[in-house]
């Protein structure tokens, strides 16, 4: 299913993100560097993409990691999902960080992430004095039980 038209700047060396197969959800998202990027353990940088774009009104674009990366290296995205809004007009960046153990080195055109666009609504907050029961209540994490 193709959705509204993203409008899209590429001042990158590489070519624009695509979907790998028919329902893909993400398209992978490709380091823009000029000289490769050292990550030690537990260390994060900003990986720029040399992306800009315009989402339609009422999309966002999330950057999650690559299972690959993680599994593999212990590299993943530190705020993920990251939301792109549909009214930022910035270079997309990748906040990454190695958790693993080893150093790793993000080369130019490396495949870093995956973006995924998704529709989204805003919510309109209403103030009450008191909030519905539920069978769950004020149970917390691991409240709903092991099955």
């Amino acid at each position: 299913m193709i959705m509204k038209s993203v409008r899209i700047v590429n001042k990158s060396r590489h070519p624009l993100p695509q979907y790998s197969t028919l329902c893909s959800a993400g398209m992978d998202l490709r380091a823009n560097l000029d000289s490769p990027v050292v990550l030690k353990p537990f260390q994060r940088a900003l990986i720029p993409t040399g992306l800009f774009m315009a989402l339609p009104e009422g999309y966002e674009a999330q950057v999650r990691p690559r299972s690959g990366l993680a599994l593999k290296h212990g590299v993943t995205v530190l705020n993920t999902p990251g939301t792109i809004d549909a009214d930022y007009r910035g270079e997309v960046g990748v906040i990454l960080i190695n958790l693993g153990q080893e150093n790793f080195v993000v080369n130019d055109g490396e495949r870093i992430a995956q973006m995924v666009v998704a529709k989204y609504e805003q919510a309109e907050l209403v103030p009450v004095d008191v909030l519905d029961e539920t069978e769950r209540g004020e149970g917390g994490f691991g409240h709903s039980g092991v099955k």
